[in-house]
């Protein structure tokens, strides 16, 4: 009974610990900047991105370029916010708190669906075993009260 909800508990608190140790790091070393797209983006894809060139200025009037998915049909000239990192190279964004929190619960609800997997594994188990036990037993008995009980019946 205890040990359901402290496996839960334990589990989710380490993935969220776990994930904010990520979250924060993250956070600290990507910014969300604008950029310009140096051409069309043409054409039409299952996802409705493609890869296009984008421009933007850094804070010490550094031009930087990079090649990022945007938004099918998007033009030339037009802006998009894409994320980058210390070194001004492109990333993803970084982790949010939600996610961390989500990743917090979805591991702590497996480690609770787990522990109660286990737990009727375990009874499903023991009762296989203790019927095993229990039919050999009503064997043997049977082996010996049989030939005495059906000789009544013999005239």
């Amino acid at each position: 009974m205890i040990g359901l909800p402290a496996a839960a508990l334990s589990a989710g608190l380490t993935a969220y610990e776990s994930s904010m140790r990520t979250v924060q790091p993250q956070s600290a070393d990507r910014r969300e900047v604008t950029a310009r797209l140096t051409s069309n983006v043409k054409g039409v894809t299952t996802d409705g991105k493609q890869q296009a060139q984008v421009r933007w200025t850094e804070d010490s009037d550094t031009v930087l370029t990079a090649t990022t998915l945007v938004t099918s049909g998007t033009p030339k000239g037009a802006t998009v916010r894409v994320w980058v990192d210390r070194d001004g190279g492109l990333t993803s964004p970084p982790m949010s708190e939600l996610t961390a929190r989500t990743n917090g619960w979805f591991v702590g609800g497996l480690a609770a669906i787990g522990v109660g997997a286990g737990f009727f594994a375990a009874r499903a188990g023991m009762h296989h075993v203790l019927d095993r036990r229990r039919y050999a037993r009503w064997d043997a008995e049977w082996d010996l009260v049989e030939p005495l009980w059906s000789a009544r019946f013999r005239r």
